[in-house]
């Protein structure tokens, strides 16, 4: 079996063929406008580096004045996306993204967002966009054991879902590419924590509108960016998610394009959508940042003996710290849930 360290090894001469000129070419030209509402009047939310996989590069998000809308300014471009996303949840990424992902707590939650929609629908056939490993679809179908459920996404791990029978049919590619196909096909499209990875936000609405039947369901969650956390935590607020999120909205503009694309709000929650993990988030990002680097086939050569000692003791240090830090959060979070604390929504909406 193949090592970390052989990995890493292999993986390393192609990473730094593509840092040889810099990550400039990973961007497309600045902004000077909203891409929500074409207002000019823009100011700097946050300007940070990876914190995720610490590749290198630097990230600013603005937010619009006019309207509210954040977004990734510049923004990635298509080889920008391949390189950040690249070892992420595939390759070197793929364990530690299954054992994040597939959390027992992630799997309640799941079944909690399947639990919503009983009183409204009982589909025979449900899409689930963005579904990496099929956790949700898998947590689903113990709430809709009848309900065939198909995947969309575009890395290896939804073909993953399919051999685990996650999903009874995997679809890889973009959904606007990929919806044409789908007309009419589904009685329910979920997206969850999807749509601000996305470079067009309205453009995959419109693409869940041609995929569902008449009267089908659209449930959507994102990230609020209008939570106190982020203005308190800063850069260290997980659901910034730099370099991966391109666009956070406010409920309002969702609300909005949601209308504009042919559905009628039916239900929002903040209070399930809400994922108690702030201020334990914030510790792991900061001791992350503040730790030597492990090996990485981005980094130009392995870390020496001591800074991986370093590593390790530091690692050990915080452990407590994100503990304690969780704890905070749990208990804080039937407040949270309740005031402007809740981290997140989600929205019902039916197709016209």
């Amino acid at each position: 079996m193949t090592t970390r360290a052989e990995q890493v090894a292999v993986l390393r001469p192609l990473y730094q063929r593509d840092l040889a000129s810099g990550t400039e070419r990973f961007f497309g030209p600045r902004r000077t406008d909203c891409p929500w509402c074409a207002s000019d009047r823009l100011r700097e939310r946050l300007r940070t580096p990876d914190l995720l996989q610490h590749k290198p590069g630097t990230f600013v998000i603005d937010r619009c004045l006019a309207c509210g809308h954040h977004f990734q300014n510049p923004q990635l471009n298509q080889d920008g996306l391949e390189f950040y996303y690249r070892d992420c949840y595939d390759g070197l990424g793929r364990e530690a993204a299954e054992n994040l992902l597939g959390t027992s707590r992630s799997r309640r939650r799941h079944r909690v967002a399947a639990e919503s929609l009983r009183p409204f629908v009982d589909p025979e056939r449900w899409l689930d966009v963005g579904t990496g490993y099929g956790h949700f679809p898998e947590a689903a179908r113990q709430v809709f054991p009848k309900t065939v459920f198909h995947g969309l996404d575009q890395g290896e791990g939804v073909a993953f879902a399919e051999a685990e029978g996650r999903v009874e049919k995997a679809l890889r590619g973009l959904f606007t590419d990929v919806a044409p196909s789908l007309a009419g096909q589904y009685d329910v499209v979920s997206m969850h924590h999807y749509l601000e990875h996305t470079p067009d936000p309205r453009a995959q609405l419109k693409a869940a509108h041609t995929a569902l039947a008449p009267g089908g369901l659209l449930q959507v969650e994102v990230p609020d960016p209008g939570s106190a956390y982020s203005w308190m935590l800063g850069r260290w607020w997980v659901p910034w998610f730099q370099p991966q999120h391109l666009h956070l909205m406010p409920l309002r503009n969702l609300r909005q394009a949601l209308e504009d694309s042919g559905f009628a709000m039916m239900e929002v929650d903040r209070r399930a959508a809400h994922r108690p993990m702030d201020l334990a988030g914030a510790v792991v990002l900061l001791f992350s940042r503040l730790m030597p680097r492990d090996d990485a086939p981005w980094r130009p050569r392995p870390p020496s003996p001591a800074a991986r000692h370093l590593r390790k003791f530091l690692r050990a240090s915080g452990l407590p710290v994100a503990a304690a830090a969780y704890g905070i959060d749990l208990c804080f979070a039937p407040a949270a849930r309740r005031t402007g604390f809740s981290n997140a929504y989600r929205i019902l909406a039916r197709r016209n």
